[in-house]
This record gives C-alpha cells, structure tokens and sequence, in this order.
C-alpha cells in the first residue's frame, strides 16, 4: 500500500504522525541561523497527507521514530548465510508480537511492509 493510502486509511496514526514531524521540524529550527520569518512560515504550514506521504514513500525508515515514541517497534532482519540477502520484519507492540515470513530482496521492500503493520498498531492504539 502507498504511503497516501496509508495515512487516509489510518487517520489516528497519519494524524500523530503528521503532528510529530511537524514538531520535529519546528524544533530543529530553533537556532540562530534561521531567520524568523522562515521560522514563522514553517509553523504555519500545513502538514497534508500529500506532503507527508512523499517522504514516506521515498524512505519509509522516517517513520521508525514515531512508532517507536509510541511503543510501537519494528525490527528488520536480514538472512545473508545465501548468497542473496533477504529481509523480513517483525513489529513488536508490547508483548504482541507480528512477523510475516515473507522474504524480500531489499531492506526497502522489508520497511514497506513493516510499516503498513505498525501503521494499522498505531492507529488501533490512538
């Protein structure tokens, strides 16, 4: 599932994911070298699914802090005893623990898919 249909989807969790990283983004602007009035600007732009969801499909790993502020763990595993690597995950939400056994080509592929499980945790805990 793309990222977009994740967050419209999940509206508890695009919600808290949107308003962590528009904290994150306002908090690294807090030294002297930004002027004020791009601080200003940032704070009164608008986090929409649209926006968020092109980082997130770019690099689904930005997500890794906001599940984790939640309680919400994902873990990535790589089998490289073949001469391919393949990756799998497993999300940890307290002591529920969900893999999926598929195997992936890529760390990417492996993060996409775990993310889509901890988006579907995080907004049935919200």
């Amino acid at each position: 599932m793309k990222a977009l249909d994740l967050l419209e989807t999940y509206p508890r969790a695009a919600e808290e994911i949107a308003e962590f990283y528009r904290s994150k983004m306002i908090e690294s602007l807090n030294t002297q070298d930004v002027p004020d009035e791009f601080k200003e600007m940032i704070k009164d732009q608008e986090f929409d699914n649209q926006y968020i969801a092109t980082f997130i499909d770019a690099n689904p790993r930005i997500l890794f802090d906001v599940f984790d502020s939640n309680a919400v763990y994902i873990e990535i595993l790589v089998d490289y005893t073949k001469p391919d690597p393949t990756f799998t995950y497993t999300v940890i939400d307290g002591d529920i623990v969900y893999s999926n056994p598929t195997q992936h080509n890529n760390r990417i592929e492996a993060e996409k898919t775990a993310v889509e499980q901890a988006f579907i945790i995080l907004n049935d805990k919200l």
